[in-house]
């Protein structure tokens, strides 16, 4: 039996394995699925204001890239639009959706009901976009049983029973980082084939289950580095945040500043730069000495 496949209905196709096959079958590339879902946000819009038709160059501008690039895109759906027209709204955000996955049902389970848990479950934008919470998990016994989103928080227990009855084929998991590995493994067991990953560390999937990671502090971390460069800004470098940083960072930190020939706070006077000492190595291994260059290069 094929866990991970929503029941057949009306509404629905008749394949529930065929949202995923065209985009393969037709050679769509990811980077051009990864927009997507920027071209339906944009194209939602404009059909919730009645638009009912839009130009390559507005849409494009909509959903944040160049029309040369949307234009491409669509033509992997076999989409062309109509010169002196645009393309049609409403049909575009079929198109989109049913090669997206978007005209079915997808049964989601949400595993770790801490307080992103709980700001997921309660997502309005879930049932709108074609996804379902089926249940929310968790093992801590001091939060199963309560309640978020109108739903019951079911212990660990549940999951196979859950995934097989529920047709779950994704799953998301906002546990803390050493639980996470744990939990997808048991989704991936389960039969769970696509994860939606919110904790801190990289998970390991067999082949034919799919994982995206969403890491807000890695985005924040970006936000800073343009944030500090549009400022003009040089490093600080008299006060590190490495003293605020995890242990294995301090320690990689200390090993580049030893290699380096410093402390980290500026070279002493008299104490030979980093470029001298690498000279001096190779002066020693030139003459049949033992260059040591492992104590002057970073490893």
């Amino acid at each position: 039996m094929a866990i991970g496949r929503s029941p057949q209905s009306s509404s629905q196709t008749p394949d529930q394995g065929a949202a995923r096959r065209p985009s393969r079958a037709r050679g769509i590339p990811e980077a051009t699925v990864a927009r997507l879902p920027l071209y339906l946000r944009a194209l939602t819009a404009l059909s919730e204001r009645s638009v009912p038709t839009v130009s390559s160059e507005e849409l494009a501008a909509a959903a944040g890239v160049n029309s040369a690039k949307l234009r491409k895109d669509f033509s992997y759906l076999g989409s062309y639009g109509t010169r002196g027209v645009g393309y049609d709204v409403e049909y575009l955000v079929y198109q989109i959706s049913r090669e997206l996955g978007l005209t079915q049902d997808w049964p989601v389970v949400i595993v770790g009901i801490g307080n992103l848990g709980h700001a997921l479950a309660n997502y309005g934008g879930f049932a709108s976009r074609g996804f379902r919470v089926a249940a929310l998990l968790d093992a801590d016994p001091n939060v199963v049983g309560s309640t978020a989103a109108g739903l019951p928080v079911r212990h660990m227990d549940e999951l196979e029973s859950i995934v097989e009855s529920q047709h779950v084929s994704i799953g998301v998991i906002t546990t803390p980082p050493g639980a996470a590995q744990l939990v997808c493994d048991r989704l991936v067991e389960a039969g769970v084939t696509s994860i939606l990953n919110f904790a801190p560390t990289v998970l390991t999937v067999p082949d034919g289950v799919d994982v995206r990671k969403v890491d807000l502090s890695i985005e924040l971390q970006i936000l800073a580095f343009h944030e500090q460069r549009k400022a003009g800004e040089e490093p600080d470098h008299s006060e590190s945040v490495l003293d605020r940083a995890p242990g294995p960072v301090r320690a990689a930190a200390a090993k580049l500043r030893r290699a380096a020939g410093g402390n980290g706070k500026g070279r002493a006077a008299g104490e030979p730069a980093a470029k001298d000492q690498a000279e001096q190595a190779k002066g020693k291994a030139a003459k049949g000495g033992e260059g040591e260059l492992s104590a002057v290069m970073p490893a």
